[in-house]
């Protein structure tokens, strides 16, 4: 079902959209979750350590895509909420090229580059081999990957965010089945959390497809709209490729940090993997509050009504705010009781040094929240480009302090590499939003449309 977000209440229409963007999300980190877990359970610490060091790559990879094939639904946001239903379809004939060329580049370089990368990451001898099977494992599927998040990014560029959490539900029970079987039963290792993660993305994205191809006509290209890919593809281009670039230098900076932590030892790796696990799922809310602002200002910019934009981003700051200070205040003080559950051993080692984690991140919660508010409302009025500055400080921030980390082999520096990052990166887009959204209320809505 299709949400016009240009009508109505902004709050409401927000909520409604965010609801199943949020549990989606969730749902996605519980099955990852899972994944650590059974790895950490089943493997050993070390397999959870070799996973937790390719997470920054598959931040650095995956979250190029990403942010490409975001920023190409942006312009279908746009086009949505102008109704001009060609235009919609057209930009889905040029979103399909582009993404398809970006995906078989992406992954050739990926799969050439991955020992070396790993190499200068400064993996530890014991759980290279380990990381680099589980990393070019998931590398080899990214043609799933890509299908799931554009056809997802479309859907929610039409407002439709429940049809994506249906399949994402269904494909994150398969994923944990396939963990289970492929590790438990058949031994495969890290090898079966990899295979078991692309054929699930895989399924949910070929779901999302035939749904589109069957039910959502608005995103359903004609044969003759394939005539008219090069009126969008420039546009997309611009917008969609600043948007991955964006992602891949917040992904560099974790992955400097993640460098800084691989030459304290696999013990407080696997900590900081199981940390951030924990984190990541109470955080989910922040990136569906992105996922929802991004759609509902690129509705708006369509019609060009920017003090609705306005509003919508001040509610989403509230909720945010609020948000970030009951997950604070339960996260603190609950690490002997949540990072036992991803080993099967003694994890008191692994609990105090997740103590450090949990007494400091948690204290910049509220500016990592209003980064996804602002970051997006700013991509769906298609200033991609300004949102690389936020990229960009938090890159800045995470060096110094990786550098500070590695040379006093220091944790609290690892731990403050990623909150100072937050800090700086959530005050500068604030201020660039407010900068240009008060420059656009002066602008007559000629705009419209474009």
């Amino acid at each position: 079902m299709e949400i016009d977000m240009t009508k109505g209440s902004p709050f409401k229409l927000i909520i409604r959209f965010l609801i199943p963007v949020v549990l989606g999300n969730i749902i996605q980190q519980l099955y990852n979750l899972a994944d650590s877990i059974i790895v950490g359970r089943f493997i050993g610490a070390d397999a959870l350590a070799a996973v937790g060091a390719t997470g920054t790559i598959m931040f650095l990879i995956i979250g190029f895509m990403n942010g490409m094939t975001s920023g190409f639904a942006v312009v279908t946001a746009q086009r949505f909420g102008a109704h001009d239903e060609d235009g919609v379809r057209y930009s889905v004939c040029s979103a399909i090229l582009l993404s398809a060329a970006t995906t078989v580049v992406l992954t050739t370089v990926s799969l050439v580059k991955l020992h070396r990368l790993l190499t200068v990451m400064n993996t530890p001898d014991n759980v290279f081999d380990m990381s680099y099977t589980y990393i070019f494992t998931i590398c080899s599927g990214l043609v799933f990957t890509t299908l799931y998040n554009l056809t997802a990014a479309l859907l929610r560029a039409v407002g439709n965010s429940r049809v994506p959490l249906v399949f994402l539900a269904i494909a994150a029970g398969i994923n944990v089945g396939l963990d289970l079987l492929f590790i438990i039963k058949y031994d495969m290792g890290v090898f079966g959390a990899g295979l078991a993660t692309i054929l699930s993305q895989g399924l949910s994205g070929i779901a999302c497809l035939i749904y589109i191809v069957a039910k959502v006509p608005t995103l359903s290209p004609k044969r003759e709209d394939w005539s008219h890919y090069k009126d969008h593809m420039r546009l997309q281009f611009n917008i969609g490729i600043p948007m991955a670039l964006q992602f891949s230098v917040t992904a560099v900076g974790t992955v400097i940090v993640q460098s800084a932590l691989n030459t304290l030892g696999s013990v407080v790796m696997a900590s900081y993997t199981a940390s951030q696990k924990v984190e990541s799922l109470l955080t989910m809310p922040f990136q569906g509050m992105g996922v929802a602002m991004a759609t509902y200002a690129g509705q708006n910019r369509g019609i060009a009504d920017y003090k609705r934009i306005k509003k919508g981003a001040f509610d989403a700051a509230l909720l945010t705010i609020g948000y970030g200070i009951v997950i604070a205040a339960i996260m603190m003080p609950t690490p002997q009781y949540t990072i036992p559950l991803f080993v099967s051993g003694d994890a008191a080692e692994m609990v105090e040094w997740a103590k450090i984690y949990f007494r400091i991140c948690p204290l910049f919660y509220i500016p990592l929240g209003l980064i996804f508010v602002y970051r997006n409302a700013l991509q769906g009025m298609g200033y991609s480009v300004t949102t690389l500055l936020g990229a960009l400080i938090e890159l800045v921030s995470r060096i110094i302090f990786a550098i500070i980390a590695v040379k006093k082999e220091s944790y609290v520096g690892v731990c403050f590499a990623n909150a100072i990052a937050w800090l700086s990166a959530g005050i500068l887009l604030f201020i660039c939003f407010e900068i240009i959204i008060r420059r656009k209320l002066k602008t007559p809505k000629a705009e419209a449309g474009l």
